[in-house]
Protein backbone atom coordinates (compact mmCIF):
# COMPACT_ATOMS: atom_id res chain seq x y z
CA UNK A 1 0.00 0.00 0.00
CA UNK A 2 1.10 3.97 -1.14
CA UNK A 3 1.27 5.39 2.53
CA UNK A 4 1.57 8.88 1.35
CA UNK A 5 -1.98 10.39 1.47
CA UNK A 6 -3.40 7.17 3.40
CA UNK A 7 -4.87 8.42 6.46
CA UNK A 8 -3.89 6.24 9.69
CA UNK A 9 -5.95 6.08 13.06
CA UNK A 10 -3.58 4.76 16.20
CA UNK A 11 -4.98 4.33 19.30
CA UNK A 12 -2.93 5.07 22.28
CA UNK A 13 -0.80 7.55 20.12
CA UNK A 14 -0.20 10.43 22.78
CA UNK A 15 2.88 8.52 24.34
CA UNK A 16 5.59 5.53 23.91
CA UNK A 17 5.06 3.08 21.30
CA UNK A 18 1.74 4.81 19.77
CA UNK A 19 3.69 8.33 19.16
CA UNK A 20 6.46 6.95 17.97
CA UNK A 21 4.51 5.13 15.59
CA UNK A 22 2.45 8.40 14.77
CA UNK A 23 5.54 10.37 14.05
CA UNK A 24 6.74 7.41 11.44
CA UNK A 25 3.62 7.45 9.39
CA UNK A 26 3.50 10.78 9.87
CA UNK A 27 6.94 11.17 8.58
CA UNK A 28 6.19 8.84 5.25
CA UNK A 29 3.51 11.38 4.36
CA UNK A 30 0.52 10.00 5.83
CA UNK A 31 -2.23 11.65 7.74
CA UNK A 32 -2.97 10.53 11.25
CA UNK A 33 -4.80 10.40 14.31
CA UNK A 34 -3.68 11.15 17.47
CA UNK A 35 -6.14 9.15 20.08
CA UNK A 36 -5.96 8.70 23.65
CA UNK A 37 -8.58 8.35 26.81
CA UNK A 38 -7.69 11.99 27.71
CA UNK A 39 -8.23 15.79 25.97
CA UNK A 40 -4.95 16.05 23.76
CA UNK A 41 -2.90 18.61 24.01
CA UNK A 42 -2.35 21.77 21.35
CA UNK A 43 1.79 20.99 21.69
CA UNK A 44 0.96 17.56 20.82
CA UNK A 45 -0.57 18.33 17.65
CA UNK A 46 1.67 21.47 16.61
CA UNK A 47 4.48 18.55 17.07
CA UNK A 48 3.36 16.85 13.78
CA UNK A 49 3.78 20.55 11.89
CA UNK A 50 6.81 20.34 9.77
CA UNK A 51 5.40 16.93 8.23
CA UNK A 52 3.24 18.88 6.03
CA UNK A 53 0.12 16.39 6.83
CA UNK A 54 -3.73 16.40 8.52
CA UNK A 55 -3.48 15.57 11.95
CA UNK A 56 -6.75 15.07 13.85
CA UNK A 57 -6.64 14.88 17.43
CA UNK A 58 -9.99 12.10 18.71
CA UNK A 59 -9.93 11.56 22.37
CA UNK A 60 -12.36 8.28 23.39
CA UNK A 61 -12.69 5.34 25.26
CA UNK A 62 -11.81 2.06 22.89
CA UNK A 63 -13.60 -0.13 25.93
CA UNK A 64 -17.08 1.26 24.79
CA UNK A 65 -17.92 -0.09 21.65
CA UNK A 66 -20.45 3.53 21.26
CA UNK A 67 -17.34 5.39 21.90
CA UNK A 68 -15.03 3.51 19.30
CA UNK A 69 -17.72 3.96 16.54
CA UNK A 70 -17.75 7.32 17.26
CA UNK A 71 -14.34 8.01 17.27
CA UNK A 72 -14.05 6.05 13.30
CA UNK A 73 -17.14 8.21 12.61
CA UNK A 74 -15.59 11.46 13.49
CA UNK A 75 -11.97 10.76 11.98
CA UNK A 76 -14.26 9.81 8.58
CA UNK A 77 -15.61 12.95 8.66
CA UNK A 78 -11.86 14.83 9.42
CA UNK A 79 -9.91 12.86 7.06
CA UNK A 80 -12.24 11.35 4.51
CA UNK A 81 -11.57 7.70 5.31
CA UNK A 82 -9.40 5.19 8.03
CA UNK A 83 -6.99 3.70 5.48
CA UNK A 84 -4.82 2.30 8.29
CA UNK A 85 -5.75 1.02 11.89
CA UNK A 86 -3.16 0.55 14.51
CA UNK A 87 -4.41 -0.75 17.66
CA UNK A 88 -1.98 0.20 20.31
CA UNK A 89 -3.85 0.84 23.67
CA UNK A 90 -3.44 -1.25 26.13
CA UNK A 91 -2.96 -1.03 30.37
CA UNK A 92 -1.30 -3.59 32.33
CA UNK A 93 -2.38 -4.09 36.11
CA UNK A 94 0.24 -7.04 37.49
CA UNK A 95 -0.43 -9.38 39.90
CA UNK A 96 -0.18 -12.99 41.01
CA UNK A 97 -3.26 -14.59 39.74
CA UNK A 98 -4.11 -16.05 43.78
CA UNK A 99 -4.25 -12.11 43.93
CA UNK A 100 -6.41 -11.05 41.04
CA UNK A 101 -9.77 -9.70 41.23
CA UNK A 102 -12.29 -10.73 38.48
CA UNK A 103 -12.61 -6.73 38.05
CA UNK A 104 -8.41 -6.90 38.00
CA UNK A 105 -8.78 -9.63 34.58
CA UNK A 106 -11.87 -8.15 33.14
CA UNK A 107 -10.41 -4.40 33.24
CA UNK A 108 -7.47 -5.36 30.92
CA UNK A 109 -9.41 -7.88 28.61
CA UNK A 110 -11.80 -4.74 28.23
CA UNK A 111 -9.15 -2.18 27.16
CA UNK A 112 -6.63 -4.41 25.36
CA UNK A 113 -8.50 -7.27 23.62
CA UNK A 114 -12.41 -5.83 23.53
CA UNK A 115 -11.14 -2.43 22.18
CA UNK A 116 -9.20 -3.78 19.63
CA UNK A 117 -12.71 -5.78 18.69
CA UNK A 118 -14.55 -2.58 18.89
CA UNK A 119 -12.03 -0.25 16.79
CA UNK A 120 -11.94 -3.26 14.29
CA UNK A 121 -15.54 -3.70 13.93
CA UNK A 122 -16.16 0.24 13.39
CA UNK A 123 -13.71 0.17 10.71
CA UNK A 124 -14.15 -2.93 8.43
CA UNK A 125 -17.37 -1.98 6.60
CA UNK A 126 -16.03 0.80 4.87
CA UNK A 127 -12.51 -0.84 4.32
CA UNK A 128 -14.03 -3.33 2.63
CA UNK A 129 -16.17 -1.62 0.56
CA UNK A 130 -13.38 0.56 -0.53
CA UNK A 131 -11.47 -3.23 -0.80
CA UNK A 132 -8.23 -1.76 0.83
CA UNK A 133 -7.16 -1.39 4.05
CA UNK A 134 -4.74 -2.18 6.89
CA UNK A 135 -4.89 -3.49 10.46
CA UNK A 136 -1.66 -3.54 12.95
CA UNK A 137 -2.66 -5.10 16.20
CA UNK A 138 -0.29 -4.48 18.91
CA UNK A 139 0.26 -7.99 21.20
CA UNK A 140 3.21 -8.67 22.87
CA UNK A 141 6.01 -11.52 23.32
CA UNK A 142 4.21 -12.29 26.26
CA UNK A 143 1.33 -13.01 24.39
CA UNK A 144 3.20 -16.00 23.25
CA UNK A 145 5.38 -17.22 26.26
CA UNK A 146 2.53 -16.56 29.03
CA UNK A 147 4.61 -14.71 32.59
CA UNK A 148 4.18 -14.92 35.92
CA UNK A 149 1.71 -12.10 37.19
CA UNK A 150 1.04 -11.08 34.04
CA UNK A 151 -2.18 -13.50 33.62
CA UNK A 152 -4.55 -10.59 32.89
CA UNK A 153 -2.68 -9.05 30.37
CA UNK A 154 -0.88 -12.26 28.62
CA UNK A 155 -4.42 -13.43 27.93
CA UNK A 156 -5.82 -10.01 26.30
CA UNK A 157 -2.65 -10.07 24.17
CA UNK A 158 -3.23 -13.91 23.22
CA UNK A 159 -6.55 -13.48 22.62
CA UNK A 160 -5.04 -10.51 20.08
CA UNK A 161 -3.14 -12.98 18.41
CA UNK A 162 -6.65 -15.05 17.30
CA UNK A 163 -8.30 -12.22 16.75
CA UNK A 164 -6.14 -10.98 14.34
CA UNK A 165 -5.53 -14.49 12.56
CA UNK A 166 -9.50 -15.28 12.63
CA UNK A 167 -10.55 -11.50 10.87
CA UNK A 168 -7.66 -11.88 8.64
CA UNK A 169 -9.14 -14.83 7.07
CA UNK A 170 -12.58 -12.90 7.10
CA UNK A 171 -11.05 -10.28 5.25
CA UNK A 172 -8.74 -11.14 3.16
CA UNK A 173 -10.53 -11.70 -0.04
CA UNK A 174 -11.86 -8.16 0.25
CA UNK A 175 -8.19 -7.29 0.19
CA UNK A 176 -8.10 -5.81 3.99
CA UNK A 177 -5.17 -7.32 5.61
CA UNK A 178 -4.54 -7.51 9.19
CA UNK A 179 -1.14 -8.58 10.87
CA UNK A 180 0.13 -8.22 14.92
CA UNK A 181 3.14 -7.39 16.42
CA UNK A 182 4.69 -8.71 19.06
CA UNK A 183 7.25 -6.42 21.34
CA UNK A 184 9.58 -7.48 23.64
CA UNK A 185 11.36 -5.58 26.30
CA UNK A 186 10.69 -2.25 24.57
CA UNK A 187 12.77 0.83 25.92
CA UNK A 188 10.17 3.50 27.57
CA UNK A 189 9.60 5.60 30.68
CA UNK A 190 8.01 3.04 32.18
CA UNK A 191 10.71 0.20 31.90
CA UNK A 192 13.68 3.41 32.92
CA UNK A 193 12.00 2.45 36.43
CA UNK A 194 13.06 -0.97 36.88
CA UNK A 195 16.04 -1.84 39.03
CA UNK A 196 19.11 -2.46 37.15
CA UNK A 197 19.35 -6.01 38.60
CA UNK A 198 15.99 -6.87 37.25
CA UNK A 199 17.48 -5.46 33.50
CA UNK A 200 20.60 -7.46 33.51
CA UNK A 201 18.29 -10.44 34.62
CA UNK A 202 15.93 -9.76 31.44
CA UNK A 203 19.06 -9.11 29.05
CA UNK A 204 19.90 -12.50 29.73
CA UNK A 205 16.78 -13.96 27.73
CA UNK A 206 17.32 -11.97 25.12
CA UNK A 207 20.26 -13.39 22.60
CA UNK A 208 20.98 -10.10 21.46
CA UNK A 209 21.80 -9.07 24.74
CA UNK A 210 19.82 -5.93 24.13
CA UNK A 211 16.64 -4.17 24.12
CA UNK A 212 14.50 -2.41 21.60
CA UNK A 213 13.30 0.74 21.65
CA UNK A 214 9.89 2.41 20.11
CA UNK A 215 11.62 3.54 16.57
CA UNK A 216 12.07 -0.61 16.01
CA UNK A 217 8.60 -1.49 17.07
CA UNK A 218 7.44 1.63 14.40
CA UNK A 219 9.83 0.74 11.17
CA UNK A 220 7.82 -2.81 11.41
CA UNK A 221 4.34 -1.21 11.70
CA UNK A 222 4.83 1.03 8.56
CA UNK A 223 6.16 -1.96 7.04
CA UNK A 224 3.02 -4.34 7.45
CA UNK A 225 1.35 -1.27 6.61
CA UNK A 226 2.57 -1.12 3.25
CA UNK A 227 2.61 -5.16 1.97
CA UNK A 228 0.11 -6.33 0.23
CA UNK A 229 0.83 -10.09 0.25
CA UNK A 230 1.00 -10.18 3.76
CA UNK A 231 -1.62 -10.83 6.15
CA UNK A 232 -2.25 -13.22 9.38
CA UNK A 233 1.23 -12.80 10.78
CA UNK A 234 2.28 -12.14 13.87
CA UNK A 235 6.02 -10.53 14.11
CA UNK A 236 7.84 -10.78 17.18
CA UNK A 237 9.99 -7.97 17.78
CA UNK A 238 11.84 -9.29 20.90
CA UNK A 239 15.87 -9.67 19.79
CA UNK A 240 15.18 -13.55 19.69
CA UNK A 241 13.53 -14.24 22.98
CA UNK A 242 10.98 -16.24 21.37
CA UNK A 243 12.60 -18.06 18.94
CA UNK A 244 11.49 -21.49 17.78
Amino acid sequence: MEIINKNVFITGSTRGIGLAVAHKFAAAGANIVLNGRSAISDDLVASFKDYGVKVAAISGDVSDFEDASRMVDEAVEALGSVDILVNNAGITNDKLVFKMTEEDFDKVLKINLTGSFNMIKSVLKPMTKARQGAIINMSSVVGLTGNAGQANYAASKAGLIGLTKSVAREVAARNVRVNAIAPGFIESDMTDKIPDKMKDAMLEQIPMKKFGNTENVADVVLFLAQQEYLTGQVIAIDGGMTMQ
